[in-house]
């Protein structure tokens, strides 16, 4: 068996792709792969760097009869679907005296829509790290079916939906050390300039949420968690000019989305400076 139907038998499974067509053209060799779930047509790309997506497939305006519902037309769907996080939870804990670990031996790595990820958030006295679900309660009017997916990246804070869970209590930060974007034929990752440098993702969380994420599954009860978006800056405009998450660096920042009263808060809904941010070749 390749490496290819290996990592697709392991991760992803017989029941959810299928491998079509192949040949060649002007281009080269073609193969057409079909995914039940684009989460993982995302991770197949990063898995095999290599291969080259046919053209427009990465575009903004690419559309599909199979793309999931549950997409919300005012929110960045194309934004930072996949970043990592090796932050350890000792150095977590020197930013944030007295943080509680409620994740165990966290585990470092890529982190994928719907997938657990570890956040900050409130507790009763202090604050805690758990993990969490990634994605929001879609709003129920974009919903074809009882099905939610969830929303991953939260930009217009002033709809209803949102604005339930922009106060204090629902404020989290999100640690990351490197985050993509889309780009033609593939992906561009991108790292704090100054190597070393701490970064969170505004996030909002919201606890023992009810829903049917995967019909397999069934319904279930989850803690779950998006962050915010924002206009690029000039590293993450240069390949993807929509739109770029919003990123916190220093102790002020992180008390103050945590804290602050929202019209304070909201204040930081806007791009990491130009200069802050490099391209790199791969997650760090």
């Amino acid at each position: 068996m390749s490496p290819m139907h290996a990592w697709l038998e392991r991760r992803v499974g017989r029941a959810s792709y299928a491998i079509h067509g192949g040949g060649r053209n002007v281009i080269g060799d073609v193969i057409a792969f079909y995914f039940r779930d684009p989460k993982d047509a995302c991770g197949f790309m990063v898995a095999f760097p290599d291969l080259e997506l046919a053209d427009g497939t990465v575009s903004p305006t690419y559309s599909s009869p199979s793309a999931p519902s549950g997409n919300v037309p005012d929110e960045d769907i194309e934004v930072c679907n996949l970043y990592n996080q090796t932050m350890a939870v000792d150095a977590m804990r020197q930013l944030f005296a007295g943080l509680d670990n409620y994740t165990g031996n966290l585990e470092p790595g890529a982190v994928y829509p719907d997938r657990l990820a570890p956040i900050i958030r409130h507790k009763p006295d202090g604050l805690q790290l758990v993990n969490a679900r990634w994605g929001m309660p879609s709003p129920p009017s974009v919903l074809k079916t009882a099905r939610d997916p969830g929303v991953t990246n939260v930009r217009n804070l002033s709809s209803s939906h949102w604005r339930r869970w922009l106060g204090p209590a629902h404020r989290c930060l999100v640690p990351v050390t490197s985050f993509s974007e889309p780009k033609p034929g593939g992906i561009q990752w991108f790292a704090p300039a100054e190597e070393g440098q701490p970064m969170f993702f505004a996030g909002i969380e919201l606890r023992s949420w009810k829903s049917l994420r995967k019909v397999k599954d069934g319904e279930t009860v989850d803690d779950l968690f998006a962050f915010l978006t924002c206009a690029p800056n000039a590293e993450v405009g240069s390949v993807h000019p929509k739109a770029m998450p919003v990123i916190l660096t220093n102790p002020a920042e992180w008390q103050t989305w945590l804290g602050a009263p929202f019209e304070i808060a909201a204040l930081l809904q806007r791009p990491l400076p130009d200069g802050r941010l490099q391209l790199v070749q791969g997650a760090i």
